[in-house]
């Protein structure tokens, strides 16, 4: 019997040669059934596209083209899938195990939720088994959205039909469209979510957001902005960065 509702995943990447081949394989090898993975490459001269075709009869769409940046990538993505729920795994990142999927997709049959999330480890570049960060979500509430919290992005499942109501990533924010698309979804529309307490996605440091000073002041400029829209302000973003401080103590999370 096939598993009841399809899963989208989305892979946003370009030039992820070193990368690439494990991020899929981490996707082919779910336990859960009905899944359909999107490939959507920035037209990658490093090698990525030679990875890609090795798959290409293992990933259902394949599409590689320039564009403007990785959120107008993952609009393109929300466009071409066609499942119930959407999620999204960046070139550089894999799943933690085999099981991830099948328990997303069992909170979202038991539950009848628009949208789930679970804890996500920051690992070394070279060695994904060697833990920087943990990123334990914990139980949501709308208020703590005022106090900084947030799900992890890449462990953020949703419903496709919310983002055909509530629209998709705003590409006026160049590095920080996850943020305020959570903080549209969750805060200003309240859907429903669920915790899943496990470690769903490993992602290898070194990302756009915190690659660079100017990065991290440009993320926090817009993180500002995103919480202006919805009427939260500069202690909403200073409890959101503060947050991250004991991320840093966990070292081998169970």
């Amino acid at each position: 019997m096939t598993d009841p509702i399809k899963i989208s995943i989305i892979t946003v990447l370009k030039n992820n040669h070193n990368t690439a081949e494990d991020c899929i394989k981490s996707v082919l090898n779910q336990s859960y059934g009905n899944i359909e993975h999107i490939v959507i490459d920035g037209a990658s001269t490093d090698g990525t596209l030679e990875i890609l075709d090795r798959f290409k009869d293992r990933i259902s769409k394949i599409v590689s083209e320039k564009d403007l940046g990785a959120y107008y990538a993952f609009n393109k993505g929300i466009g071409l899938a066609t499942g119930d729920v959407i999620g999204f795994l960046n070139g550089d990142d894999i799943y933690s195990d085999s099981e991830v999927i099948k328990e997303a997709a069992k909170a979202f049959i038991e539950n009848g939720l628009d949208s789930v999330y679970g804890d996500l480890l920051y690992v070394n570049r070279n060695d994904p088994n060697k833990v920087i960060r943990y990123w334990k979500a914990g139980d949501y509430t709308q208020k703590s959205l005022k106090t900084g919290w947030m799900p992890p992005h890449p462990t953020f499942f949703v419903r496709k039909a919310i983002y055909e109501k509530y629209g998709c990533f705003n590409t006026d924010f160049g590095i920080a469209a996850d943020y305020e698309m959570i903080l549209r979804l969750l805060y200003k529309y309240n859907i429903s979510t669920r915790y899943i307490p496990m470690v769903l996605v490993k992602m290898r440091v070194g990302g756009r957001s915190n690659k660079t000073l100017k990065n991290i002041i440009q993320k926090s400029l817009e993180d500002y902005r995103a919480c202006r829209i919805y009427g939260l302000g500069y202690l909403t973003l200073l409890s959101k960065n503060l947050r991250k401080l004991p991320q840093f103590l966990v070292r081998n999370p169970r």
